[in-house]
């Protein structure tokens, strides 16, 4: 029956071998031939993914020279037509005027029992080895993978998706069209909240919204640095002291995200005028022995038990850190962002364009579902 098999792939009747096929997959399930055939018909039939399944699991289990060979043969087409196929798409990317807006590429976690596969189809595809894949994958939270033209970013995108890895992307320019608004305090809480807030102009305001508007949360804490002085243990030279840039505290930054007003409202412990502030209004303030009002950290916590009252409803994402660090050495590309936190830092961070860029991910991705 296999001399039958191969006279139906060289008439390219893949029906007939299909039937054929099944037929001797009942009766010797085991046999490498058998499987080698099946490799072939699923590759045949553009089931990519099935065939290269198929082949490797003949590389695992078969002893004969002549089929492992072909396997590897079979590999190799694969991988040949996988390329062909992404620099077609490439380069058609590469001639569309609006793919080459600059965006990003990311990678979503990976579940614990899913890293081995998901690292084998990383590097089949971005062609490096299963470790330096392994490695790349997130655990926890996202991962900043790649820059570079949006259209170019979305053929890796989805031959990415395609094998079962969770990755997404964005524009740069559709986050930068997201409208921010820096809010300085609430001038109501219960029922309608509104809020005063900035503009990007720094035009002062109000807005009034529902709570049910607020479609998700994003919180984050934000490094704040100081120049501190190192000396050497000796101290008896001036060369001996070193200065270094050190993580004093924490900014805390919620932005609450209004989806159907394609808008962000970002709230900032460092700006926050508690002074004002109407979330307390009717609750008694808690004084501290030898305190005449709580410190600002205190009345942020508060603000937020608050808002999380109303916002239950909001799933918070607050995940920023892990992704910040994959981040903050793309400089050119943060450069093309505009923050609006004020922290009055003596040097600019690339930490707070970060902070918009996750944000401003969160909210296109909820978009997306």
């Amino acid at each position: 029956m296999l001399d039958r098999v191969t006279a139906a792939f060289e008439n390219q009747d893949y029906r007939q071998a299909s039937q054929l096929l099944k037929q001797l997959y009942k009766q010797s399930p085991q046999d490498p031939q058998v499987q080698l055939y099946i490799g072939r018909l699923y590759e045949e039939t553009h089931k990519i993914e099935a065939a290269e399944k198929a082949y490797r699991q003949l590389l695992r289990t078969a002893s004969f020279p002549k089929i492992l060979t072909q396997a590897r043969l079979g590999l190799q087409r694969l991988e040949a037509q996988e390329r062909a196929s992404r620099n077609l798409a490439l380069s058609q990317a590469a001639s569309n005027p609006q793919s080459q807006e600059p965006g990003v590429l990311i990678l979503e976690a990976t579940p614990p029992e899913k890293r081995k596969e998901t690292a084998q189809q990383l590097a089949r595809i971005l062609q490096i080895d299963p470790y330096t894949a392994k490695m790349r994958l997130q655990s926890y939270g996202w991962r900043l993978y790649r820059t570079g033209p949006i259209g170019e970013l979305r053929v890796y995108g989805e031959e990415l998706q395609q094998a079962g890895i969770p990755v997404f992307w964005a524009s740069l320019d559709n986050i930068a069209q997201i409208k921010i608004f820096r809010v300085r305090y609430f001038q109501s809480f219960s029922g309608q909240p509104t809020v005063v807030c900035q503009n990007r102009d720094n035009r002062l305001g109000a807005i009034a919204f529902d709570w049910q508007e607020v479609t998700q949360r994003v919180e984050g804490g934000l490094p704040i640095f100081v120049d501190a002085v190192h000396y050497d243990i000796s101290r008896k030279k001036s060369e001996q002291v070193k200065r270094k840039l050190e993580t004093r505290d924490y900014a805390r930054v919620c932005d609450l995200h209004l989806s159907d007003r394609n808008c962000i409202l970002r709230l900032c412990d460092r700006s926050y005028e508690f002074q004002k502030d109407a979330s307390h209004s009717g609750e008694p303030q808690t004084v501290e022995v030898g305190m005449s009002q709580t410190t600002n950290r205190l009345k942020w916590n508060g603000l937020l038990e608050n808002l999380e009252r109303h916002l239950s409803h909001a799933p918070v994402r607050s995940e920023f850190t892990p992704f910040g660090e994959t981040v903050v050495e793309y400089s050119f590309m943060l450069a093309r962002l505009s923050h609006y936190i004020e922290l009055g830092r003596q040097k600019p961070s690339n930490w707070d364009p970060a902070f918009a860029l996750y944000s401003g991910l969160v909210f296109l991705k909820h978009r997306q579902l």
